[in-house]
């Protein structure tokens, strides 16, 4: 080869290194450019999520220096980095916790509204405030049951019993005291007597109900008494027949000598009927009669029932200061009506 064309060789292989050199050059640049966009993106995630990391700027590129080779960058892959950069992980923890504190917030709430509905669905109403039903006055009874009857006997009014007779103990029937009540020791729920009876009744007419008791057959007398923490006083007296006929009779004589005012209560002047507080008193077979004290009364005043059951006659009376209370005399007389029918 000639001096001429070495040298024509030599200076465009010289051009074409310097060439070369260039575009490395170009190359390195947008590299660096890159990667310092990339470090401070990173730099601010870490600065948002609480652990600053100071950023490092890429090794220096040394555009003299063709001989360390440098991959050709992307220009777009670049443009890319710089336009979407990376979502802050700090930014995403703190959405994240945020959901967590919401939903635990619900689920106590859920939890404590389950709680309550649970609580109050378990109680009582009357323990429910704003729910709670006021009393009515009647008194709390323990549970009632009829007494066991011997072997092969019916109870009255059944079939097999026509003649409507109590086969049980007459004390078994008498309706025990409510709760809280307390109870007269002379009228305990044994036998009474006659003259247990008989005080019940205005003085001058004990003699004459003495007398026709007497001639009706009267097998026994049981008798229950109590005293209510209101003052109200309740007498009952069992009188128990040799049949049905004499307890009949019995209380349809004591109807008509009350019409005229007589056989009446101690301490009662004059009386009227009482109907309205036992209509619905409603026994089968069972008669119910009632009557009270008639205005003006004393300091007390008297209610009394009349039932007859088969060969059983009862009395239930009450005296209470100020005026006896109607609810609890007909919850008394209906239960009483009960036990015996």
């Amino acid at each position: 080869m000639t001096e001429q064309a070495l040298t024509e060789t030599a200076t465009g292989t010289t051009a074409e290194i310097k060439a070369e050199a260039g575009t490395t050059a170009e190359t390195g640049a947008d590299t660096e450019v890159a990667v310092a966009v990339a470090a401070e993106a990173e730099a601010e995630a870490e600065a948002e999520a609480g652990s600053p990391v100071p950023a490092q700027a890429g090794p220096p590129v040394d555009v003299d220096a063709p001989s360390v080779p440098v991959p050709a960058a992307d220009p777009a892959r670049a443009t890319e980095s710089v336009a979407d950069p990376v979502p802050a992980p700090g930014k995403s923890r703190r959405v994240l916790w945020g959901i967590v504190r919401w939903t635990a917030a619900v689920l106590v709430c859920g939890g404590v509204g389950a709680g309550a509905a649970m609580g109050i669905t378990a109680m009582e109403r009357t323990d429910v405030p704003g729910l709670a039903t006021e009393s009515d006055g009647r008194w709390e009874y323990p549970q009632l049951a009829l007494p066991a009857l011997p072997e092969g006997v019916q109870r009255p009014f059944t079939d097999g019993n026509e003649a409507e007779i109590h086969h049980t103990d007459v004390r078994k029937l008498l309706l025990p005291a409510p709760a809280g009540a307390t109870v007269d020791p002379k009228l305990k729920g044994g036998w009474a007597g006659v003259d247990s009876y008989l005080a019940e009744l205005v003085e001058q007419d004990r003699g004459e109900v003495k007398a026709y008791l007497a001639d009706s057959a009267l097998r026994h007398v049981a008798a229950r008494g109590w005293t209510t923490p209101d003052g109200t006083s309740t007498r009952i007296h069992l009188l128990r027949f040799s049949s049905v006929a004499f307890a009949e009779d019995f209380k349809d004589e004591m109807a008509r000598q009350l019409v005229r005012s007589d056989w009446l209560p101690a301490g009662v002047e004059t009386q009227e009927a009482d109907a309205g507080t036992i209509q619905d008193v409603e026994v089968p077979y069972v008669a119910v009669y009632a009557y009270k004290e008639a205005e003006p009364y004393g300091p007390r005043q008297t209610r009394w029932s009349l039932i007859q059951a088969g060969d059983t006659f009862a009395v239930v009376t009450q005296t209470r200061k100020g005026g006896t209370l109607t609810v609890p005399f007909q919850q008394t007389v209906a239960l009483q009506a009960q036990l015996l029918g």
